[in-house]
């Protein structure tokens, strides 16, 4: 395995919004930099729905003062990755794709990263792994057929086709009223609460009601889905009432979490129920001292809190802190 024999003064783990904000205020703070990235840039990103339309404006996305301009009010998907593309290369970042991280270990002077083909040293480790790579699971039999799948991107290979959909945020919601759009057979939504997060996009809310209302989009409140067959779904309700449902492909948009197994082979602390990672909120350093935590990872199972618009300022409390240890 070769060795990367230069100490950078930062290794980011992740090159996603919050990885790459991290790299821009090392770069405007002087310091060497090396971001690493398992797969694409921004690759969460990248892997959603190719037609989203965020529900934050481009300016709470900005990094580095370069500006986001896009066409509409709220910007896409597509624009949201062409916009950190060029954030990377204004600021030449140093990026390497394809490279996971397998370890982070304490060495004199810093930390010893490795992947597959090589290691890496870095004085400071910064963990922006994101969450999107590990899903929810339902737990139920069934979930590991081939016709389920926790992510969507778009709705063509869904049409005239019975889709069920379970969830009750964003994710759900925009998935039903595209795959209703384009011709599914049947959409059915799930949800194991009363009614949809309410979270939702305000100007996706009421179509989605108005949709279920008319009976466009057939919807479950107060069930969870307790068996997934071939041909079928099993559901229960809270009634205690056992519902069948002829099914052909099932979108589990149930949300993600952080990589707890990553974080604690780090020897990164979690606690609580909601495994949350121990680490100081005014520096992001967790108990391992050099080693931070930016983004969404922050925290733990309760991933609805922090988004690109407040995690991107975990980078400037991360370098304020290394530059005054480092002096």
């Amino acid at each position: 395995m070769p060795d990367q024999k230069q100490r950078h003064d930062i290794l980011i783990i992740g090159a996603g919004p919050i990885g790459i904000a991290c790299g821009v205020e090392a770069v405007q703070h002087n310091l060497s930099q090396i971001l690493l990235e398992k797969g694409l840039l921004t690759d969460a990103v990248f892997k959603f729905p190719t037609n989203l339309v965020f529900f934050s404006t481009a300016e709470l996305l900005e990094v580095g003062d370069i500006p986001f301009l896009t066409v509409g009010h709220k910007p896409t998907r597509t624009e949201i990755v062409t916009y950190y593309k060029r954030v990377s290369e204004h600021f030449n970042l140093n990026v390497q794709l394809l490279q996971a991280a397998t370890s982070v270990m304490p060495e004199e002077g810093g930390f010893r990263v490795s992947t597959p083909e090589q290691t890496w040293h870095a004085r400071k480790v910064v963990l922006a792994t994101g969450f999107y790579d590990n899903p929810k699971l339902l737990g139920v039999p069934g979930e590991n057929l081939s016709k389920v799948s926790h992510y969507y991107s778009e709705p063509h290979p869904y049409y005239r086709r019975k889709v069920a959909i379970i969830g009750s945020g964003n994710s759900a919601v925009e998935a039903a009223l595209e795959l209703y759009r384009y011709g599914a057979e049947k959409v059915t939504v799930i949800i194991r609460n009363p009614g949809v997060n309410s979270s939702i996009k305000y100007w996706v809310k009421p179509d989605f009601e108005n949709r279920v209302k008319e009976g466009s989009i057939a919807c479950f409140f107060d069930t969870e889905v307790k068996e997934i067959q071939e041909r079928r779904l099993v559901l229960q309700r809270k009634t205690g009432e056992t519902v069948e449902l002829e099914n052909d492909a099932v979108l589990a948009m149930t949300g993600y979490h952080a990589d707890f197994e990553f974080l604690q082979k780090a020897g990164v602390e979690l606690e609580g129920e909601l495994r949350r990672p121990v680490f100081d909120p005014a520096t992001m350093e967790t108990n391992i001292p050099g080693l931070y935590i930016a983004g969404v990872v922050a925290g733990g199972m309760n991933t609805n809190k922090i988004f690109i618009e407040n995690g991107r300022q975990h980078a400037k409390l991360i370098v304020q802190h290394i530059m005054k240890t480092m002096d």
